[in-house]
């Protein structure tokens, strides 16, 4: 059977996209370990399928390059909002589009016909630990986190998926590949969790800082939305971030505000769309 694709990208995390309103994927987790490699097929950190939802004008369904289904993720509902409006799914600049962690409200910008940008609010963090979900009662914030013997302060938050966040002096010297896939496997994180490393680069408070990720069943992708949200949150917990960030990752940046009037997370960005084909499946 071959499929049809479109491979899209929110500043440099890359997904293949399916339509499947008019397409069906039988094995979805099959499917993304098929197209996610790099050097042997399509490449990306992912497959997402772009669906019809009963509550919303369409619905987002997530899997990692190793297959594991994902809740949420930020970049990826950028390029799905940018998808259904330029390929008449949803023809709107103001729509709703279901996810694993709820419904999320996208507002696009749109210049002569194509999205530019996308806002997405990403609804209030959780900040409670069971519902991240760690083995920790309460908020787990500036807390020791011991690995292989060493301890390291974290804070964790999820943003429908769970998230850690490592504040350190650089992050070209971040340890990402060694304590990041130590971190995502350990048994603190029952689902496992995405680990972020976070630079400050004014004082703090800062409105600017610079991010690396490791995302869990991904490895290090050139960015995360929800990571970067999480960041922005944890940033101001911790007195180091003010409300309203700019957070630079590998791919590009993204405009993060945790807004004080309803406690909603915000986030703008750019979504692009890069080519399109079919792969036999």
């Amino acid at each position: 059977m071959r499929l049809p694709f479109t491979k899209m990208h929110g500043i440099g995390n890359d997904y293949v996209y399916v339509d499947a309103f008019v397409h069906r994927v039988g094995d979805p987790a099959r499917v993304a370990r098929l197209v996610s490699p790099r050097k042997t097929a399509i490449g990306s950190d992912g497959l997402i399928l772009i669906c019809p939802s009963d509550s919303a004008d369409c619905r987002m369904e997530m899997y990692n390059a190793d297959g594991s289904r994902g809740e949420m993720c930020g970049n990826g509902v950028r390029c799905v909002a940018k998808y259904a409006f330029e390929h008449g799914l949803a023809p709107k600049e103001r729509m709703a589009i279901e996810t694993d962690a709820g419904i999320k409200i996208v507002d696009l910008t749109v210049r002569e016909g194509e999205v530019e940008s996308v806002t997405v609010d990403m609804g209030e963090p959780i900040l409670d630990g069971p519902r991240i979900p760690v083995r920790a009662d309460g908020r787990v914030i500036e807390a020791p986190l011991a690995i292989d013997g060493t301890s390291h302060t974290v804070t964790c938050v999820s943003m429908g998926n769970p998230h850690v966040i490592l504040f350190v002096d650089d992050t070209a010297t971040a340890p990402v590949h060694t304590l990041g896939p130590r971190i995502e496997t350990d048994p603190f994180f029952p689902r496992k969790v995405n680990v972020e490393f976070i630079q400050l680069l004014e004082n703090a408070p800062s409105s600017r800082l610079r991010m690396r990720v490791w995302e869990r069943g991904s490895g290090e992708t050139s960015a995360c939305g929800t990571g970067a949200c999480a960041a922005a949150v944890a940033a101001a917990l911790t007195g180091r971030g003010r409300r309203r960030v700019e957070i630079e990752l590998l791919g590009g940046n993204l405009q993060i505000e945790w807004r004080e009037s309803d406690g909603h997370v915000m986030m703008t960005g750019p979504a692009t769309e890069v080519f399109s084909g079919e792969i036999e499946v």
